[in-house]
């Protein structure tokens, strides 16, 4: 637990005996709402927290979003701008009894100093469900002000009864335009950034260390501070092949218990189900190439061959079966490529999702009306006390029949559900053909087909 102030901070001590080891991001951390880049939707000209400031009261708040956006950044400010005081606490290493010292300190704080306290709490989804809880009477009661901050989907990672009693505030990944931005006034700033080097950079260069941060101004700034420790003292321009070294192997935002692993694999099921080829390869070398178990979107082909496809192409469950099998037997990194093929058969193939609302259809009954017994004419006869039963009596044999269908009328349904219809065929690929002879096998027969009584065959 630590509460915030310049004597006590850890970077400020180290400013003031040598700014230079103070990382570029921690000095150039925005004094001022004005200087928070890419948040211009909640803050600035009247937006909301630029009210709840003004009104001189401080609500709990979630700050949702993707690493390196200023959610700490903006969690600080507001406690300036409320006069509060600012408690930090790290979800990975605290706990309740961290919680209840917070709680106390609170209490004294506003009964001795009039002050509040803002408690706030990073990577909150990692506190559980107790922990959350111990934080519930304290919030509700306004002892402390809790701004949490996470970079997962609150909805799965805070307990409801905490989310209710916070305003969720979703801060966006910065674009390349407010990050090049970011990275030129730290190159220029004299005080806090890198002005003192008087290293020259085009626009494009500068693009390029944003492109590869994907929107998390820390880890850009991080590459901005690298590259200009590379560069030779005499140097006067950033060199774009220090800025390549800088970078490194990019790393690809992608928390494979998280919500953007869910993001990718909706958008490759999705991309699939479209039609897009294109967008399906990409989906899927997003998942590979961060590290995904390849065998995870093979069995969602798997899935999707069936929810998707089915007997519009009866052959699309058999390639991502065996797209599945080669990619378990090569393992990684040669099965990109069984993979790569099956996820642009499917996207190729015709369409139909017959299977998925057959099966629903047919489940809604039997749920409704439980296990109604199977009509006699369609039973076994296969002992005395059964045919004496008249097991099997009437049944039509299909392939007594010039057509190898039984007459239209034939149902083999409970007699409840005589006539129902819970197939609805797709006019594509292969079923299309099945539409038609199904169709046609529900038109009454010709006299003279067969005189409909057959063994019973089991």
């Amino acid at each position: 637990m630590s509460e915030l102030a310049d004597d006590d901070d850890l970077f400020a001590r180290a400013w003031k005996q040598d700014p230079s080891q103070v990382p570029l991001a921690e000095r150039m951390r925005p004094r001022s709402l004005a200087e928070l880049v890419g948040q211009g939707h909640v803050v600035g000209g009247g937006r909301l927290l630029d009210r709840l400031v003004g009104s001189g009261r401080m609500p709990s708040m979630i700050l949702w979003g993707p690493p390196g956006v200023g959610k700490t950044t903006l969690a600080r400010l507001l406690a300036e701008r409320s006069r509060a005081a600012f408690v930090t606490l790290s979800a990975t290493s605290s706990g309740v009894r961290e919680i209840r010292e917070v709680v106390e300190a609170a209490k004294k704080r506003r009964s001795y100093e009039g002050r509040g306290t803002l408690l706030f709490i990073d990577e909150i989804h990692r506190f559980n469900k107790g922990q959350q809880d111990a934080l519930l009477p304290h919030v509700e009661a306004g002892v402390i002000a809790l701004i949490g901050a996470t970079t997962e989907n609150p909805s799965f990672e805070v307990n409801a009864a905490l989310l209710s009693r916070a305003r969720v505030l979703q801060l966006r990944e910065l674009g390349i335009v407010d990050l090049v931005a970011l990275l030129r006034r730290a190159l220029e700033d004299r005080e806090r950034g890198l002005g003192e080097r008087g290293l020259a950079a085009p626009d494009g260069l500068l693009a390029a260390i944003a492109e590869a941060a994907q929107g998390d101004a820390r880890r850009a700034l991080g590459t901005l501070e690298l590259a200009v420790d590379l560069s030779p003292p005499e140097a006067t321009e950033l060199a774009p092949e220090l800025v390549a070294e800088a970078l490194g192997q990019r790393t690809i935002r992608y928390d494979k218990a998280g919500e953007e692993h869910y993001n990718v694999v909706s958008a490759f099921i999705k991309s699939m189900r479209a039609s897009d080829p294109d967008a399906a390869v990409y989906w899927l070398a997003r998942m590979l190439e961060a590290g995904e178990d390849p065998l995870f979107p093979a069995r969602r082909m798997i899935i999707f061959a069936s929810e998707d496809i089915g007997n519009a192409d009866p052959q699309a469950l058999a390639v991502a079966n065996s797209a599945a099998a080669a990619a378990h037997q090569v393992g990684m990194p040669e099965a990109v490529l069984p993979l790569t093929q099956a996820a642009l058969y499917l996207a190729l193939a015709p369409k139909s999702n017959a299977a998925l609302k057959a099966y629903a259809a047919a489940r809604r009954d039997v749920r409704r009306h439980g296990g109604l017994p199977v009509p006699l004419v369609i039973r076994n006869a296969i002992t005395p006390l059964m045919q004496a039963a008249r097991y099997g009596v009437g049944y039509k044999y299909p392939h007594d029949f010039a057509s190898g269908v039984a007459p239209a009328g034939e149902s083999h349904l409970p007699d409840r559900l005589a006539g129902a219809r819970y197939v609805e065929l797709s006019g594509r690929g292969w079923e299309g053909e099945a539409a038609r002879r199904l169709e046609a096998s529900r038109v009454d027969r010709a006299p003279g087909e067969g005189d409909g009584e057959g063994e019973d065959e089991g």
